[in-house]
């Protein structure tokens, strides 16, 4: 049995970021418990903005998540263990248009504050209310060779979200 998750202020993390999203990846989940949609992630970022503790994530307009992100006040950012590394990845590659991930993987929702879901295997999750959304463009790209890199011809573009961590539960 896991220990119960522990309330802690978003400063007081230790991990080192950038390793913890590019290598460990994260689940970022929007919607209320009854109809929502979670993704893996391995682009983001966590810092501080306009004085609040906060964090970036990218979706494309193509995922699924993009219409429960663009829906939803809040979302959540829930980080596992190693062991639930292949979860993540069905995750990441399984549309839930298409496939019931909970079932498949055998991840456990758990409702958080503002109806918000995150995952009882996860290990920290970020609770946070939706700041700001905006689309990258493509004449944004001021290297215009990450923008080939990452998109090639193509013009679907993600989302930016900036989110305000209001409660960060960690074990």
């Amino acid at each position: 049995m896991q220990p119960e998750f522990r309330e802690v202020a978003p400063e007081l993390l230790t991990d080192n970021v950038i390793h913890l999203i590019a290598e460990e990846w994260m689940l970022v989940t929007a919607g209320p418990p009854d109809a929502f949609n979670t993704m893996t992630a391995s682009w983001g970022g966590l810092g501080n903005l306009w004085g609040l503790p906060v964090s970036f994530v990218f979706v494309r307009p193509s995922r699924y998540t993009f219409e429960f992100m663009n829906r939803a006040a809040q979302f959540t950012l829930s980080f596992f263990p190693e062991a639930y590394h292949d979860a993540l990845m069905y995750c990441g590659t399984h549309s839930g248009r298409d496939v019931d991930k909970m079932a498949e993987t055998g991840l456990t929702p758990v409702v958080g504050a503002h109806d918000t879901v995150h995952f009882a295997e996860a290990r920290l999750v970020l609770e946070c209310r939706k700041l700001y959304a905006q689309d990258f463009e493509r004449d944004g790209f001021v290297d215009h060779a990450v923008r080939q890199k990452v998109y090639g011809s193509a013009t679907d573009f993600h989302r930016f979200y900036v989110g305000h961590i209001t409660r960060c539960l960690t074990r």
